[in-house]
């Protein structure tokens, strides 16, 4: 059991520096879809670039969903 939680929370830790990395570069969650696996972010630079990340713990998701509130 303990092993398992320390999974998720190195789950939520990766998923979560992914989002960050790419907010620091500069880019804004434009799209946000959500199915059975998590969610499916699209984001994009000022430049138009586009990136897709799919984030499937629910503690990346509820972090990504108070950084869209923010932007």
């Amino acid at each position: 059991m303990e092993q398992t939680k320390m999974s998720e929370y190195n789950n939520y830790i990766a998923e979560k520096e992914k989002i960050d990395r790419y907010v620091n570069e500069g880019y804004r969650i434009t799209d946000v879809s959500e199915d059975l696996s998590g969610a499916l972010l699209t984001l994009m630079d000022k430049r138009g670039k586009s990136e897709t990340l799919r984030i499937g713990n629910a503690d990346a998701r509820k972090y990504f969903s108070v950084l869209l509130l923010q932007q």
